[in-house]
């Protein structure tokens, strides 16, 4: 895809607002965001702080994530025209789950299914 190299270097912390925004406005909360954030990737508060405040960029983000969720394998569906798991680079997937994580958190679904 085009647009990889674009997604690795976007700014982590310029997206996290937006992914905050989407929230709220249904009326989910920045610590759920977080939740599941740190589901996904492993960080725990503080370290997700950290990459939001050094501006780090989705490959950064992503690369020192401590570790991915073996669950993330199961999330599945489509964000921006795309199946989720029919992704092959693991950067752009790993994106599109978070993407996915915060689509569903904005729909209402419970933290628990969310987090499967």
């Amino acid at each position: 895809m085009k647009n990889d190299h674009r997604m690795a270097t976007m700014k982590f912390s310029k997206v996290y607002p937006l992914y905050l925004a989407k929230a709220e406005r249904k009326q989910r909360t920045r610590e759920e965001v977080d939740q599941v954030i740190r589901w996904l990737t492993g960080y725990s508060d503080s370290g997700l702080r950290q990459q939001i405040d050094k501006e780090s960029d989705f490959q950064t983000f992503f690369a020192e994530a401590p570790a991915i969720h073996p669950n993330s394998a199961l999330i599945k569906g489509v964000v921006c025209g795309v199946r989720v798991e029919d992704i092959e680079d693991p950067l752009v997937r790993n994106v599109r789950c978070l993407d996915k994580l915060i689509d569903e958190l904005a729909k209402g679904k419970a933290l628990e299914k969310i987090m499967r």
